[in-house]
């Protein structure tokens, strides 16, 4: 039997990159994953970071089945609360619980590397909006489903296990919160039986970073060694967002995950504890 055979998992943001990634990898240990965004087939985005990228929550529901789970899509905007409730009243309707949420929600705002003083505030505050405020609304709703069962799992994708500056104002903001909120959530939700952990991957070999570097999974290492800008990013030591996807489900499975609320982690290190690795292929 898989792991998380007849688990109930949401992941918020799983059109692609990450979400993706963990969407298949929860798929693949057997779960029902209900995968959100806001692309889906006929209405590629418009603007932002991911403007005329091609992937889809349909996509990637797709993909779910393919890996020996149950793929379901709802498109949301996660920083509309109305959508977000509506989001989990359908899960408690169709499953009735949830054991586990990830929020994988960022901006669509490119990050900008100059002085705080200098920045964007529009840019700025609309990325808070788009991650942090959204987290916050997701992680609301799923805690109350998840408490009414006394149990369950919130993991927060967040970029660095420390709480070191990140370069840039707003962009530290976004991820040093995810960090915080895990832990403050995990502060109110111990006694309900529910666990709350923030998580970053390391370098993702993402679709619009294999797009950027003009690689594939099957050649990505021939680009690694003769581009320079490749060699720049340590593209070398990237990881496919399966490997995070694989942390998030090796945390799902562990009956003890309790104990590690409240704290940050990162694929590797989880990795070492529970014996995964990557795969070789990317999703798909």
């Amino acid at each position: 039997m898989k792991p998380l055979q007849g688990k109930i998992a949401v992941v918020a943001g799983a059109t692609r990159g990450a979400g993706r990634g963990i969407a298949c990898m929860l798929g693949e240990a057997g779960a029902i994953v209900y995968c959100t965004g806001r692309s889906v087939r006929g209405q590629p985005p418009v603007g932002g970071v991911h403007a005329g990228r091609a992937e889809t929550i349909e996509e990637t529901a797709e993909m779910v089945e393919a890996r020996g789970g149950r793929g379901l899509h709802a498109r949301v905007d996660h920083t509309d609360e109305a959508q977000v409730a509506a989001l989990f009243e359908r899960v408690r309707k169709e499953q009735g619980r949830l054991d586990v949420l990830v929020n994988v929600l960022g901006g669509d705002t490119a990050a900008e590397w100059k002085p705080f003083w200098k920045l964007s505030l529009d840019k700025g505050l609309r990325w808070l909006r788009q991650e942090m405020f959204s987290h916050i609304i997701t992680a609301r709703y799923a805690a109350a489903l998840m408490c009414e069962r006394k149990r369950g799992l919130i993991v927060g994708i967040t970029d660095g296990d420390t709480v070191g500056y990140r370069a840039s104002l707003f962009y530290d903001l976004v991820k040093v919160n995810t960090i915080r909120l895990a832990y403050a959530m995990a502060e109110e939700l111990h006694r309900h039986g529910v666990a709350s952990v923030a998580l970053t991957p390391g370098f993702m070999r993402t679709e619009a970073i294999l797009d950027h570097f003009g690689a594939t999974e099957d050649n990505w290492r021939d680009v690694a060694e003769k581009n320079p800008e490749a060699k720049s990013f340590g593209f070398i030591a990237s990881e496919t967002p399966c490997f995070v996807g694989r942390a998030v489900a090796a945390l799902a499975a562990d009956p003890q995950v309790l104990e590690k609320s409240g704290g940050v982690y990162a694929s590797w290190t989880l990795a070492e504890e529970y014996g995964f690795k990557d795969r070789a292929k990317r999703t798909g």
